[in-house]
Parts: C-alpha cells; sequence; structure tokens
C-alpha cells in the first residue's frame, strides 16, 4: 500500500535535563511500549505520518541529550523545529529550575519564535513512596502541577503532564504539539501563538 505523500512537515525537538524521561516518551509515542531493558541516551529520530483535520501531516520526532557534554552539540538539532518541547521530571525539582536556568534561555536563543509545550514527566512518582521519601530526606517535594503551570506561565508555554510509565497524557501531548505547530499558517507550516502572544511564521532558523 502506498504511502500518502505528506500536506505538510513538522519538526519536534525534545530537550531537558539528561534522566527525565524524554527518551522513554518519545518512544512510548512512536512505538506504543514502554522501554523495560535499555533505554539509549538518545532516541533515534522518527518520522511518522499523522492526519490532522484533512492533511496527512511528515512529522518528525527530534530526541537530544541532556548532558553537559553534549551542550555543542545540541543546537544542531534546532534549525527547522517548528515546537518545541522542554521536559523535566516531577521526582526531580532541580530539572524544573533548569528549565528557566538553562532551557529556556538556550531554546530562546536558538528558536525565538517557536511554540513551547513544557512537560511534567514521570506524574506516576508523585504517589510513590520510595520518591517522596528520597525528596522528603532533601527537605523537597514532588513538583506539583501548581508549580509547574507556573514556570510555564512565566516563559509563554503551554503546560502539560505525562507518565511514560502509564501511558497518561502521551497521546494527547504530541496531537497538542501537532496544533500549536500547525495552527495560525495557510502553508501548515509552523504559525501560531508565539511567547508574546502574536501571531508570526514558527519555524527555527540558525543563521
Amino acid at each position: 500500500m502506498p504511502v500518502p505523500h505528506p500536506d505538510a512537515k513538522v519538526k519536534l525537538t525534545c530537550v531537558g535535563d539528561g534522566g527525565v524521561g524524554k527518551t522513554c516518551l518519545l518512544i512510548v509515542y512512536s512505538q506504543k511500549r514502554f522501554p523495560t531493558d535499555y533505554v539509549p541516551t538518545v532516541f533515534e529520530n522518527y518520522v511518522l505520518n499523522k492526519r490532522y483535520g484533512d492533511k496527512i501531516v511528515e512529522f518528525a520526532l527530534w530526541d537530544t541529550a541532556g548532558q553537559e557534554e553534549y551542550d555543542r552539540l545540541r543546537p544542531l538539532s534546532y534549525p527547522e523545529t517548528h515546537v518545541l518541547f522542554i521536559c523535566f521530571t516531577v521526582d526531580h525539582p532541580a530539572s524544573l529550575e533548569n528549565v528557566e536556568d538553562k532551557w529556556y534561555p538556550e531554546v530562546s536563543h536558538f528558536c525565538p519564535d517557536t511554540p513551547i509545550v513544557l512537560i511534567a514527566t514521570k506524574t506516576d512518582l508523585r504517589t510513590d513512596e520510595r520518591a517522596k521519601s528520597l525528596l522528603r530526606a532533601q527537605g523537597r517535594h514532588p513538583v506539583t502541577p501548581e508549580e509547574g503551570a507556573a514556570v510555564a506561565e512565566r516563559i509563554g508555554a503551554t503546560y502539560a503532564e505525562v507518565s511514560a510509565m502509564t501511558g497518561r497524557g502521551v497521546e494527547e501531548v504530541f496531537d497538542l504539539a501537532l496544533r500549536e505547530a500547525m495552527k495560525g499558517s495557510g502553508s501548515g507550516f509552523g504559525g501560531g501563538r508565539t511567547r508574546t502572544g502574536s501571531k508570526r511564521a514558527k519555524k527555527c532558523s540558525i543563521l
């Protein structure tokens, strides 16, 4: 059966600290399975066709490595990005702090007008006694939805929560990404709400 020719192409790039669950999220969405054995540092770029209204969209998923040693290579992933995921995990509050300290400044530099979805991952750990005990020992608690949403508001992002382990919110967040990338653009590329609320074409270019 021939593969339908896409009417539009959307590239999603996923960033965030190492270990926050970016790769698992992408694997669960694209392969419909949770990796129980080996999880690679970076997921191989994956392309799938998705229906958006009456259009067929070629949806490219780009993973990145969050570790500092990849800081000089990561910008190679940003060109032609239509929508960004910034991920943090609820059982590591510092990963949310790094959204404002590291990730938002970085993506704003390379992709200043590209829509952002801020994603809380591993939400199943909010009720995990071991995770809560480890955080209590540090005088901390799992990141709450309100804390995540407050950061999203400050950086002008849309906020979402997922658990790759249980599948909660996974399909919905990628549907949201497609809507953010596609809306407001007659060509079907980019478009939509910028972080300042204006309407401009939304594609990341590195000059």
